[in-house]
Protein backbone atom coordinates (compact mmCIF):
# COMPACT_ATOMS: atom_id res chain seq x y z
CA UNK A 1 0.00 0.00 0.00
CA UNK A 2 1.23 3.60 -0.96
CA UNK A 3 0.93 5.82 1.53
CA UNK A 4 1.77 10.02 0.87
CA UNK A 5 2.89 12.11 4.60
CA UNK A 6 2.67 15.67 4.13
CA UNK A 7 4.23 17.67 6.93
CA UNK A 8 5.11 21.49 7.28
CA UNK A 9 2.52 23.18 7.02
CA UNK A 10 1.42 26.21 9.48
CA UNK A 11 0.37 29.48 10.53
CA UNK A 12 1.94 32.23 9.26
CA UNK A 13 2.18 35.96 8.43
CA UNK A 14 1.65 37.34 5.16
CA UNK A 15 5.61 37.99 3.49
CA UNK A 16 6.68 35.01 5.53
CA UNK A 17 8.38 31.39 4.40
CA UNK A 18 6.92 27.86 4.85
CA UNK A 19 8.07 24.81 3.37
CA UNK A 20 6.38 21.85 2.69
CA UNK A 21 7.14 17.73 2.26
CA UNK A 22 5.36 15.32 0.95
CA UNK A 23 7.30 11.37 1.50
CA UNK A 24 6.19 8.48 -0.40
CA UNK A 25 5.93 5.14 1.36
CA UNK A 26 5.63 1.38 0.55
CA UNK A 27 5.74 -0.50 -1.98
CA UNK A 28 5.71 0.26 -5.73
CA UNK A 29 8.72 0.64 -8.93
CA UNK A 30 9.12 3.93 -9.43
CA UNK A 31 7.44 7.79 -8.98
CA UNK A 32 6.40 9.87 -12.25
CA UNK A 33 5.41 12.84 -11.62
CA UNK A 34 5.03 14.55 -8.36
CA UNK A 35 3.00 17.64 -7.73
CA UNK A 36 1.52 20.29 -5.25
CA UNK A 37 -2.35 21.23 -5.79
CA UNK A 38 -4.62 23.42 -3.02
CA UNK A 39 -7.95 24.09 -2.15
CA UNK A 40 -9.49 27.08 -0.43
CA UNK A 41 -13.13 26.97 0.99
CA UNK A 42 -15.52 27.09 -1.38
CA UNK A 43 -12.88 27.02 -4.52
CA UNK A 44 -12.01 24.34 -6.81
CA UNK A 45 -8.64 22.01 -6.03
CA UNK A 46 -5.96 23.78 -8.27
CA UNK A 47 -2.70 22.97 -9.23
CA UNK A 48 0.34 24.72 -7.64
CA UNK A 49 3.37 23.30 -8.79
CA UNK A 50 4.76 20.10 -10.54
CA UNK A 51 7.72 18.30 -11.03
CA UNK A 52 8.58 15.56 -13.52
CA UNK A 53 10.13 12.75 -12.99
CA UNK A 54 13.02 14.28 -14.56
CA UNK A 55 13.11 17.57 -12.56
CA UNK A 56 11.17 19.81 -14.77
CA UNK A 57 8.76 22.25 -13.43
CA UNK A 58 5.88 23.83 -13.97
CA UNK A 59 4.27 26.71 -11.66
CA UNK A 60 0.56 28.16 -11.65
CA UNK A 61 1.31 31.65 -12.37
CA UNK A 62 -0.31 33.47 -9.03
CA UNK A 63 3.18 31.29 -7.38
CA UNK A 64 5.97 32.41 -10.24
CA UNK A 65 8.60 33.52 -8.36
CA UNK A 66 7.48 32.93 -4.92
CA UNK A 67 7.48 28.97 -4.38
CA UNK A 68 9.90 26.62 -5.88
CA UNK A 69 9.03 22.87 -6.12
CA UNK A 70 11.81 20.35 -5.83
CA UNK A 71 12.11 15.89 -4.92
CA UNK A 72 14.63 13.81 -3.64
CA UNK A 73 14.03 10.73 -5.53
CA UNK A 74 16.63 8.93 -3.07
CA UNK A 75 13.98 9.78 -0.35
CA UNK A 76 10.62 9.76 -2.76
CA UNK A 77 9.88 13.35 -1.26
CA UNK A 78 9.07 16.43 -2.75
CA UNK A 79 8.96 19.97 -1.23
CA UNK A 80 7.37 23.06 -1.99
CA UNK A 81 9.64 25.90 -0.65
CA UNK A 82 6.66 28.95 -0.23
CA UNK A 83 8.41 32.46 0.11
CA UNK A 84 6.75 36.05 0.56
CA UNK A 85 3.34 33.97 1.24
CA UNK A 86 -0.10 35.83 0.60
CA UNK A 87 -3.10 35.86 2.36
CA UNK A 88 -4.71 34.14 -0.66
CA UNK A 89 -2.17 31.08 -0.51
CA UNK A 90 -4.47 30.09 2.98
CA UNK A 91 -5.52 27.28 1.99
CA UNK A 92 -5.41 22.87 2.33
CA UNK A 93 -2.29 21.32 0.60
CA UNK A 94 -2.53 18.05 -1.17
CA UNK A 95 0.43 16.02 -2.39
CA UNK A 96 0.09 14.16 -5.76
CA UNK A 97 2.21 11.02 -6.96
CA UNK A 98 1.57 9.44 -10.31
CA UNK A 99 3.65 6.28 -9.51
CA UNK A 100 4.01 2.94 -10.99
CA UNK A 101 3.39 -0.03 -9.21
CA UNK A 102 5.06 -3.43 -8.82
CA UNK A 103 2.77 -4.66 -11.59
CA UNK A 104 4.26 -1.28 -13.87
CA UNK A 105 0.25 0.19 -13.41
CA UNK A 106 0.45 3.61 -13.36
CA UNK A 107 -1.72 4.74 -10.58
CA UNK A 108 -2.50 7.96 -8.77
CA UNK A 109 -2.59 9.18 -5.05
CA UNK A 110 -3.11 11.94 -2.99
CA UNK A 111 -1.74 13.08 0.94
CA UNK A 112 -4.13 13.68 3.36
CA UNK A 113 -3.73 17.68 2.81
CA UNK A 114 -2.35 20.20 5.05
CA UNK A 115 -3.06 23.31 6.12
CA UNK A 116 -1.69 26.39 5.18
CA UNK A 117 -2.86 29.74 6.74
CA UNK A 118 -1.28 33.11 6.03
CA UNK A 119 -2.94 36.42 8.01
CA UNK A 120 -2.59 40.18 6.82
Amino acid sequence: QVQLVESGGGLVQAGGSLRLSCAASGSFFSINAMGWYRQAPGKQRELVAGISSGGSTNYADSVKGRFTISRDNAKNTVYLQMNSLKPEDTAVYYCNAELYTLGLRRSNYWGQGTQVTVSS
